[in-house]
């Protein structure tokens, strides 16, 4: 029995056919990586805010807390948030003093409109971070 073995051979204009398809791949590729990084670059940029916002919170129910009056502990929170996140937003500042006694807690949200327009789709994100401090129990008013 005879086998005979047939041997693909190529023939002269196969290969061109194949000849640019890199470019294609790369043309293809190329937008969805850029869209890849920019999410990135987004979700970096959330998470480096939230962190800051956190630490403005942190500061400002720390300054509410050393004050005597309820009123001046409201002014110093406003203004060691606004110093915390000066250059990256304006932050809305609640101060929550339901508890404004010897013994009792002061807690701070901070919240801020954080403008995600470098990535060209014009998004806003809302990031918000609170803190709650403790009173000191042998404190007395002014």
């Amino acid at each position: 029995m005879t086998r005979s073995v047939r041997l693909s051979r190529r023939r002269p204009g196969d290969h061109d056919r194949e000849h640019g398809s890199m470019a294609v791949e790369t043309v293809l590729l190329a937008p969805l990586f850029l869209i890849f990084l920019m999410f990135l670059v987004a979700a970096g940029r959330i998470v480096e805010a939230q962190g800051e916002v956190n630490g403005a919170a942190r500061d400002a129910a720390r300054a509410a807390s050393i004050q005597r009056a309820e009123g001046t502990a409201r002014t110093a929170a406003v203004d060691a948030a606004t110093d915390t996140l000066r250059g990256s937003c304006i932050p809305t500042v609640a101060v929550d003093s339901s508890e404004w006694h010897a013994g009792g807690r002061v807690k701070v949200t901070v919240s801020c409109e954080l403008d995600l327009a470098f990535l060209g789709f014009g998004a806003s994100q809302n990031v918000s971070g609170s803190s709650v401090v403790p009173l000191e129990r042998f404190r007395r008013a002014n």
